[in-house]
């Protein structure tokens, strides 16, 4: 009887153990984004697109609302939530006013700490040369926060913008 009593401690001590060695990486604080945009913002994408002639170009990701289209697949990795990411961009909005043109000058940041519509993008590219376009609904975006010129306090994307990316992934760490 203590031999089986000894074998289920050991069995039970053991899974929980094991499960305290299945946690993430403890250097990175990011995880993987499960929010999807409303349909009302996916369908006013849609309509976007399919008045621009761009609707057969692009594929939706039902999981996210994001519609993309890859340019050039990229030759390396693709990156997570956890990836410190090289990147050139340019942004603008539906109207085609650009916000961000920063297609000469490499940016570096940790892929979580962007918009989830880019976390929920750039999967579909990897480094060493991928470029692709998104169209980025509100809620996976800056949602009902405008975002303002630093220097000019203007603002640039309004609350609950779509927004239009082009992107080059030049690296993935």
């Amino acid at each position: 009887m203590n031999k089986i009593l000894f074998g289920l401690f050991a069995l039970v001590a053991g899974i929980i153990f094991s499960g305290c060695l299945k946690s993430k990486d403890p250097g990175c604080p990011f995880t993987e984004s499960t929010r999807k945009a409303p349909d009302s913002q996916v369908n006013k994408i849609k309509t976007y697109l399919t008045d621009k002639g761009l609707i057969d170009e692009v594929t939706l990701d039902s999981t996210s609302g994001i519609f993309y289209k890859v340019e050039s697949p990229g030759t390396t990795v693709s990156p997570n939530v956890c990836s410190v990411v090289t990147f050139r961009y340019k942004g603008w909005l539906t109207n085609d006013n650009v916000f961000a043109d920063a297609m000469s000058t490499p940016s570096v940041f940790t892929l979580g700490d962007l918009i989830v519509g880019w976390q929920k993008g750039l999967k579909f590219i990897k480094g060493g040369g991928g470029k692709m376009k998104l169209y980025i609904p509100p809620y996976l975006g800056y949602g009902d926060t405008e975002r303002k010129d630093p220097n000019t306090g203007e603002v640039v994307i309004p609350r609950n913008s779509t927004l239009i990316f082009e992107l080059a992934l030049d690296e993935v760490q």
